[in-house]
């Protein structure tokens, strides 16, 4: 199968380490030259993912999205045409590894692709007006590449393991089978399993909102409430995704699997989670600037947390963990006044 990958991040490399050692071709795109030349000349990311080896048939390029656009056209003219001997085969699979923030223009740039395409980002995307709600990837999806069949592969990993040959399984989403088979084909090998499931709006909720939610264990953890609290935590914040997943049409059941109980037990108890990370470090008593500087990767969880309560609360959905972080982020509670409030709530029956 030929697989391009667009994103020489942790995630993208790490994909395409474990999609080319289970044999098929692949190309990780990289927007920046200077990085691509660097990784073909080491073979590996060192920025990062030092110390994994690329596979010997890994190919790396340089270009952004409209480049491998332009090169995917071009292999398909060629093909058509027979314009050379033996033209470059296009890809069977676009992998879109950016961070939410650049997904819109990438899917923009992809719109004419006849093969499927995927997203690795979890998140939403910040609004785009004063008075609009933040989309999920598949409602940018709609609105920059209509045509295109799309999905997105999720799931509890973390990208240093995965490039490690370490065990690990993933959720391919989308309305489409074509798409989920894509993806499976691609992905799934000796070291990762690959799960087919079609309701994509749950698969991303729980990958978006865990983020957020990893944030506020990170910030117990490094308080030192103990493990009851990061268990209350974990289970109420489950509760959070399901029902702003139900609200955003979602199935309850996809919540307690890989994409949404696996995703967040994951990520905010592994201390390879950059999320928890940023809660560890603002309980330490880290200004968010700091933080995020210190920490070198995008934390998905700081730019979607507002965005995420903002859609909650257009639909009504109470979500108190998830209120409080962000009160949190933008300085209006200390660490300790966080939990504080969580604590002083009032009491109500479970499972609300």
């Amino acid at each position: 199968m030929n697989i391009a990958i667009y994103g020489a991040g942790a995630w993208g490399t790490a994909l395409a380490i474990s999609a080319s050692r289970s044999g098929h071709a692949v190309q990780l795109w990289a927007r920046s030259s200077g990085q691509a030349s660097a990784m073909q000349a080491a073979r590996e990311n060192a920025r990062y993912l030092p110390g994994c080896a690329l596979p010997p048939a890994l190919q790396v390029r340089a270009g952004d999205a409209t480049c491998l656009a332009e090169h995917l056209a071009a292999c398909l003219a060629a093909r058509s045409a027979l314009a050379a001997p033996e033209p470059e085969t296009a890809p069977d699979l676009l992998v879109i590894a950016t961070p939410t923030a650049a997904l819109r223009g990438t899917l923009a740039a992809l719109r004419h692709s006849p093969a499927p395409v995927a997203w690795l980002c979890k998140g939403f995307e910040a609004p785009r007006a004063p008075d609009a709600c933040g989309l999920l990837p598949h409602e940018v999806q709609r609105q920059a590449a209509p045509a295109l069949l799309a999905g997105a592969l999720s799931g509890p990993s973390f990208a240093q393991e995965v490039a490690r040959g370490l065990p690990a399984a993933l959720v391919a989403a989308s309305a489409h089978a074509s798409v989920r088979q894509a993806l499976v084909q691609a992905f799934h090998g000796p070291a990762l399993r690959v799960y087919a499931n079609d309701d994509l709006p749950g698969v991303e909720v729980g990958g978006a909102v865990k983020n957020v939610l990893a944030i506020a264990t990170g910030l117990a953890d490094g308080l030192q409430l103990g493990l009851n609290a990061r268990a209350a935590l974990i289970t109420r914040g489950l509760a959070e995704i399901t029902r702003l997943g139900l609200a955003l049409g979602a199935r309850a059941d996809t919540f307690m699997g890989l994409s949404g109980l696996g995703d967040l037990v994951l990520t905010a108890t592994g201390d390879l989670s950059r999320n928890r990370q940023i809660g560890l470090r603002l309980a330490a008593g880290q200004s968010l600037p700091e933080a995020v500087q210190s920490l070198g990767h995008v934390a998905e969880g700081v730019y979607s947390a507002r965005t995420v309560w903002q859609r909650a609360q257009s639909l009504g959905v109470p979500m108190p963990i998830t209120e409080c972080v962000v009160a949190l982020l933008d300085g209006r509670l200390r660490p300790a006044d966080a939990v504080a409030a969580l604590m002083s709530r009032l009491p109500r029956s479970e499972p609300v």
